[in-house]
């Protein structure tokens, strides 16, 4: 029986035994909510078994029906199943089970091997998975993809739709959160679906530019697509800061403090104060979604506080014009035609390679920005839920059944029907269950283990220092998230909700990065990031705006000095340290 620490702590596969934080952690870095853990997560289990078996790699009944597998939750903290990743690895065509763990783990040290068990291999599933691919490489535009766009017009609507919360009862309002849970699992197999067909295109690009010793090609080609949902907020965000930029009336007032700096442009008399916040409210109408931690319920977003939007824009509004990511996109746009022309151009005498090298470049141009748009419709989603519970939060904030809004949280989904009925019952309950979640939140979830993990007791706190602490001339190797070099001083910032340290030229040193982070990429002169996959959100949007990127440089944020003079090397992935 796996160990519980937590009350969101789930069951482990006794069968497929190896776990990691890799990738979830960008997804989920802080411990789930029982209420998250109890409704959301398991239907995202669900919906990735419907994407294992519509590519042909599972069916259902290799999985358990009353408990998670791919996924699971310990210490508070989720995890994905590796085992079963790998399982994917063995039994696609053209794949194996090292080039999952490249994808995931890259060449971190003290992975355990893979070890065949029977009925790994299944003939019959290899040839459903390579027919799905073969389907996949068929499309070439992100308009190919329906059902992606009908998904996105589904989730848009539900904002325009959201209802007059006062007018319903708690469980009225309960009842809703349900009925949007529903449609969750759908969507987060879309996701899961499309970020594997993904992997379709850029192995092939891999591949040849690989074998013909070209590997800096890669990242120009997977670069440059226009249509990225996750970096549209940032031309938005960038659109307000010119504004800023160029009155002094704003101006005056984002130096004087985001606080309370909505009221103060609301009592001035000027068209560009008037200008501001009418583009700041259809802002957070479109893109109020986002936010840190945004697949968690009870986590902030643009919308519920918009200091975390406006302190973004207070960065972007410093950084010089010809940094506009349009600007970056476009220039990004022509960079991928040139290097995919000179990669076709060499293997022009091998009329096989080339084709199938022609056919990937088109389809990553489908499936790349397809899997940041499955990312935004669910967290469009997402956030009507959290609308609904904040609804039913303030309400018992009210009536002094809760302590603070987010308490809707730490009660579980079977909970409330009897909350509703003794709304005081609980409270007990949900301070010790913060209390707790307050002090798993203060350790660093163990990255990987195989069948236990260690007691959440002996994680590494978060704000421990680390003994290596690079010093001039020393370097640290990452992977390599988008082409280019730079060099500025490093701004390790923790936590994108207070970004004020980092100025238009530093590079970003930063632990994950989730859609919160993208503003911050643009003033900034490089990122890196202590952890990230190729597929990661560090990295596809820093090809997007251009900007020299290193993911999964271990411990980066302890080992890189605050306010150091580095070099970040976007296509070997090394950072050196200049000058401390």
């Amino acid at each position: 029986m796996t160990e519980r620490y937590y009350v969101t702590d789930s069951d482990l596969s006794e069968q497929y035994t190896l776990y990691t934080r890799a990738n979830v952690g960008e997804v989920f870095p802080d411990p789930v909510t029982p209420l998250t853990s109890s409704t959301g997560l398991y239907q995202a289990e669900l919906g990735w078994r419907d994407a294992w078996e519509r590519m042909g790699a599972f069916t259902h009944d290799e999985f358990p029906q009353d408990r998670f597998a791919q996924l699971g939750v310990v210490g508070g903290y989720c995890y994905l199943n590796a085992s079963l990743i790998r399982l994917f690895g063995v039994r696609a065509p053209g794949l194996s089970w090292e080039d999952m763990d490249e994808q995931f783990f890259g060449a971190m040290p003290g992975v355990p091997p893979y070890h065949p068990q029977d009925g790994d291999e299944d003939l019959e599933k290899t040839e459903k998975i390579g027919a799905t691919f073969q389907w996949a490489l068929g499309h070439s535009s992100l308009e190919d993809l329906e059902e992606l766009t009908e998904s996105r017009k589904s989730t848009k609507e539900l904002r325009h739709s959201r209802p007059e919360f006062a007018k319903y009862t708690n469980e009225e309002l309960f009842e809703h959160f349900r009925n949007l849970l529903k449609q969750h699992r759908k969507y987060f197999s879309q996701h899961i679906f499309t970020t594997y067909m993904a992997t379709v295109p850029v192995g092939i690009i891999s591949g040849v530019a690989n074998a013909v010793g070209r590997p800096d090609l890669i990242l120009p080609i997977i670069a440059g697509f226009g249509e990225v949902d996750s970096a549209e907020p940032s031309h938005a965000m960038w659109d307000m800061g010119r504004l800023v930029r160029n009155d002094e009336n704003l101006r005056t007032e984002f130096d004087a403090g985001i606080n309370g700096l909505l009221e103060r442009l609301s009592q001035i008399d000027s068209p560009e104060a008037n200008e501001f916040l009418e583009a700041f409210d259809h802002f957070v109408y479109e893109y109020g979604s986002r936010g840190p931690n945004e697949w968690e319920t009870r986590s902030p977003t643009w919308e519920t506080k918009p200091e975390l939007a406006l302190n973004a824009i207070d960065r972007m509004r410093l950084a010089e014009d010809e940094l506009a990511p349009k600007t970056q996109n476009a220039e990004r746009s022509s960079q991928r035609e040139q290097a995919a022309k000179e990669l076709l151009s060499m293997v022009e005498t091998d009329p096989q390679v080339h084709g199938e090298l022609s056919v990937g470049i088109a389809s990553s141009a489908a499936w790349l920005p397809a899997r940041e748009r499955t990312k935004t419709n669910n967290i469009r989603l997402i956030h009507e839920m959290r609308m609904t519970m904040r609804a039913i939060g303030e309400r018992m904030v009210q009536a002094g059944d809760f302590d603070e809004v987010e308490d809707f949280g730490f009660l579980t989904d079977d909970e409330y029907e009897s909350f509703f009925q003794e709304t005081g019952s609980m409270l007990d309950v949900i301070r010790s269950r913060r209390e707790e979640y307050y002090k798993l939140l203060e350790r660093e979830a163990q990255f990987l283990f195989d069948g236990q993990a260690d007691h959440p007791d002996t994680w590494r706190r978060r704000d421990s220092v680390s003994e290596d602490v690079l010093s001039e001339g020393q370097t640290l190797q990452g992977l390599p998230g988008c082409s280019g070099s730079a060099e500025g001083t490093a701004r390790v910032i923790l936590d994108s909700n207070d970004p004020t340290s980092l100025q238009p030229g530093d590079i970003l040193v930063a632990p994950l990065t989730d859609p919160s982070w993208t503003p911050l990429f643009v003033p900034a002169a490089a990122v890196v990031v202590d952890v990230g996959a190729p597929l990661s959100h560090a990295i596809i949007v820093s090809r997007e705006l251009g900007i020299p990127c290193v993911v999964s440089a271990t411990d980066a944020t302890r080992r890189i000095p605050d306010g150091s003079r580095i070099k970040v090397d976007g296509d070997t992935g090394v950072i050196t340290i200049l000058e401390t």
